[in-house]
This record gives C-alpha cells, structure tokens and sequence, in this order.
C-alpha cells in the first residue's frame, strides 16, 4: 500500500516556505458576522446549503479537509484533520485511513472508528437511526462499506476505482458525526469534534458558538467565540457591516454592483471577489403537464437570454458554462468553443425564434399564452434573477408569476417536486464531475430536483468516475456536460461572482475560488488588536 503523506509534508513545506509575519497572531475575542437567515436546522449532511455550512463547519471535523489557506480546491490541496494519513490498496478500490488518537467529542466522549463507521452508515441508510433528509447520499453511490479495522483505523470499501472519493471527504459537506448522537439531536443541539461549540439558536436572532477549550489542535482556535446575528434584508446586512457592527459578511453576499457601493462606504474593507461555483438555473418539474412535454422544456431553455441575466445581475462578470464551472476557476468546465455548440448558448434572437415554433407546435401562441408560478427562494440572489426570468418568457408566450418560497423551507419544497417552474441556485460542494453528475443528475437523487433520468448516461457517469487519466477523464466529462444541456436537465443561466467581506481587522481568511462550502473551519481566523 502507498501512504499518501507526501501531500502533508508539502503543506509543512510550504508553510516555512512563507515569510515570518510581522506580528503574531492575538488569542481572544468574539467574531461578529451577519447570516441571512435562519438556517433549516444545524445538521450539515441533512442540509444543502451554505446557510447551515458556513456557520457549523466550525463545530466539526473531516477525516480530511481542503487547506484552509489554500483558495483553489483540488486534490493537491488536501490535508490531514481527524485522519493522519491514508493509502490505497493495489486494486484502488480500498481507501484506508489512520485515525487520531486522544480526540473526543464535545460532550466528551472518545472519537473512534466506529464513528466513522456509523456516520457512512447513515449516509447509505443502513442504521436503524435515520435521518430526515439526506441530499448527498448519491455521492457515495460507489461506496460498498466502510470498516472500523480497529479505533484507530478505518477503511472506505469501494465497487470500483474512484479516485475522486479523497476530494468528496474533504468537502465541508463531509464532517464526522459520533455514533453516540442521534440524526434530531444533531439537528438541533450538534456535537462535534471541532474548534468551536454550539450554544444556541434563536429563530430570526442568532446563532452563537464558544471555543472549544478542549480541542485537540494545540493552539486552535484564537478565537473565545463567534456571534452570528440573522438579518434577513440584505440592503439592512450590509449597511451594517458598512457601519462596523459585523467583522465579517455572509459568504459571496455581496453582489458585484454592490461591491462598489461597499468600497465607497468602507475603503478599508477586505472584500474577496470571487467565482463561487453556484450556479443559476431552471429547474423545470416533468411530471407537471404542460411540462411533461419535451418541447416546452426545450423552448423555455433556448429562449432565455444568458447574456443578459450576466449584465444585469453582475455588471457582466458571472459566467456561461454547463453544469461544470468554467476555467480557469473551475477544472472541469466546457472550454468556449465546445459551449457555443449547446442548445441556448447561440444568437438570442434567432433562439427565441426557435422557442417560440417549439411553443405553437405545443399548442400555445399570442392567442393562447401559458400561465405557470416560477417558485424561488426568499434570498435576493434567487429573487433578482428570478424577476428577469418572468420578464423573458414572456417572449415564448408564457405568462410567470412568482412564488417566494421561504428560505428554510426551499430545498424540501423543490425536493418533493413541490413547483411547477423553479428559479434556482445550485451550489457544487466539491468542483469534481463525481459530485455534479451523480448528486444534480442521477436517476433517484434527492437534489434531482427535475427528475431527469438515463441510463445510458448514468453508465458515462460511473464511467468517468473511474478514470485515472484526468485529461481523458476531463473530455469525456465535457462530453457528459453537453449533452445534459441538450437534454435540458437543469438549464444553466450563469455560474455566479460574488465578494465576501471582512473588516481589516480579520486575519487568516482565505475565500475559495471554486467553493462557498469548503472554507468555514475558523479555526485559523483571528482579531488584530
């Protein structure tokens, strides 16, 4: 077996690589960030959002974890947490894990194998304790068992190779939950091994967490705690921050026309600008007459104008892409020239004009327009382009309303196929194809929102899964891309820019370039006094 520990020595490496900063870090304090509303419940694998990783990432541990210094995700930048190192077998479908000693959970019980165990157990619903909702359960579609060889040592069973499974661990979305703790109490009081502790959670208020003054970390966190005050105006937010009561923003809240106001306002603030693989989509229920019909579907695809939404909404500065974020942020993406050949990436004028003969051939004209909801979620990122959604299919003989759909409430809505026509955001967790595919468009997912199903690219699915040469890999994925906008799976608008900001006094944040959800430990963030 071949330890992978050459990636942790490169991180050390690198580390005395980096000059000496001309002062220390400071221990102590309270960091004060605004949330935009109350997350749905405190449990991040019964959860696909931001709104519940980005503040409970800090409760947590992964067996591995993307470098929290290190703004693009891959999988060189993959290092040790609950997990000293790992190796593979010689068939690459077993992935082995040496565990920590001497860590314990914070009602302070050990952490053992057996958690790690009982947590992939969960996520395939084997165990008797089940959870409520569990969005990433497709990831590990290749996951055979997962063994505790002894309290110290783990080991993932896989059906095939998979050499993305390290990636998907080390996500945000991936932490280790203990055995001990049952799927409601993590819901709402969870229990971890990371820096900092769960207090408390007032609807419409707060959310407050204290530091972990036993965390196996030495020196971790800096912090004494972390406030988060819950406001759901995003104008009110960020005129706050403006006025100094927040050290740090929302993740990517601040829009790029916002952006300028902001710097206005507050010159010496901190602002990250960045790509933050979410991506602006249609989702379109197929079991819903009239849009069980193919050529609808297609209609309302071909006819928006993407270009458009990219200038409104971000001063030109979101992106075209397919399902996979585009380069050079994204690794995965269609190039240029192989996006222009998908369905409703052409002229507009002239895709309009295709949409509108798919529409009279289905029956509907400027005589016998369509009228539909478009649900979205109540976030102004969902309602803005949501609002020029409306105003374009018009175009196609449809007549839109809009639903806001409350936002702790959104995922389950969409989920059970609630909506007729949706607006939506799809945040990808990991920027790797393993992820995309299986948990946005594989038969049976629950963030399959469309219900889009084949078989036939199922089995491209499984097949790029397993390939060794990335660069083989990589244009079979942009092969899989293509044809799922041809199939209008999940039309694609743009994938999002967006800025965090942080007052100057907040050190040691790094803001990913290619995920909102991998970037929250907080356990390297500290206070310049």
């Amino acid at each position: 077996m071949q330890v992978k520990t050459l990636l942790a020595g490169a991180a050390i490496a690198a580390a005395f690589a980096i000059p000496l900063q001309a002062y220390a870090e400071q221990a102590g304090g309270t960091m004060r960030v605004y949330h935009r509303g109350t997350p749905p419940s405190g449990s991040i694998h019964e959860e696909a959002t931001s709104s519940t990783v980005m503040p409970y990432m800090s409760v947590f541990n992964n067996l591995v974890m993307y470098d929290q210094a290190v703004a693009k995700n891959s999988l060189d930048s993959i290092v040790p947490d609950l997990a000293t190192d790992w190796s593979w077998d010689e068939s690459k479908t077993k992935l082995t894990f040496k565990l920590r000693s001497g860590v314990k959970w914070h009602d302070g019980k050990p952490f053992t194998a057996k958690d790690v165990q009982c947590t992939w157990d969960m996520l395939q619903g084997k165990t008797k304790a089940r959870m409520r909702k569990n969005p990433r359960k497709s990831w590990y579609w290749n996951l055979d068992k997962v063994t505790a060889d002894s309290d110290t040592q783990a080991t993932f069973h896989m059906k095939q190779p998979q050499p993305a499974l390290l990636a998907l661990l080390a996500s945000g979305y991936s932490p280790v939950y203990p055995c001990h703790v049952s799927p409601k109490k993590m819901r709402t009081n969870p229990i971890g091994t990371g820096p900092f502790k769960f207090v408390a959670l007032k609807q419409n208020e707060s959310i407050k967490f204290v530091k972990n003054e036993d965390y196996w970390k030495e020196g971790r966190p800096y912090l004494d705690a972390i406030d988060w005050t819950i406001i759901k105006s995003r104008s009110t937010r960020i005129l706050a921050f403006v006025a100094d009561e927040f050290d740090l923003t929302f993740t990517a809240d601040v829009s790029v026309p916002l952006l300028k106001d902001v710097k206005e306002q507050a010159p010496n603030a901190v602002c990250h600008k960045v790509t933050t693989n979410v991506s602006t989509n249609l989702i379109v229920n197929r079991d819903a007459p009239p849009f069980d019909n193919e050529q609808v579907r297609k209609a309302m695809a071909i006819a928006m104008d993407r270009s458009a939404f990219i200038k409104i909404l971000s001063n030109g500065e979101n992106q075209l892409g397919g399902a996979m974020l585009p380069p050079p942020s994204g690794g995965w993406g269609m190039p240029a020239e192989v996006l222009a050949k998908a369905p409703g990436y052409g002229e507009p004028d002239e895709d309009v004009a295709k949409a509108q003969a798919m529409m009279k051939a289905a029956g509907y004209g400027p005589d016998n327009r369509l009228a539909v909801k478009v649900s979205t979620r109540n976030i102004a990122i969902y309602r803005d382009p949501a609002v020029i959604l409306l105003d374009q299919l018009k175009a196609i003989y449809i007549d839109a309303e809009l639903e806001v759909i409350e936002s702790s409430n959104w995922h389950a809505t969409v989920a059970r196929k609630d909506y007729q026509v949706g607006l939506n955001l799809t945040g990808v967790g990991v920027d790797d194809p393993d992820v995309v595919f299986f948990e946005n468009y594989a038969c049976g997912s629950q963030r399959n929102y469309t219900g889009y199903c084949s078989q036939e690219m199922m089995e491209l699915f499984k097949k790029q899964s397993s390939m060794t040469d990335q660069d083989a890999r990589r244009k079979l994925v942009w092969e899989i891309d293509s044809r799922l906008q041809g199939d209008v799976a999940r039309p694609m608008i743009d994938h999002r820019v967006g800025a965090t900001c942080a007052q100057p006094r907040v050190q040691g944040l790094t803001v990913m370039v290619n995920s909102s959800y991998n970037g929250w430990r907080f356990e390297d963030i500290w206070l310049k006094k």
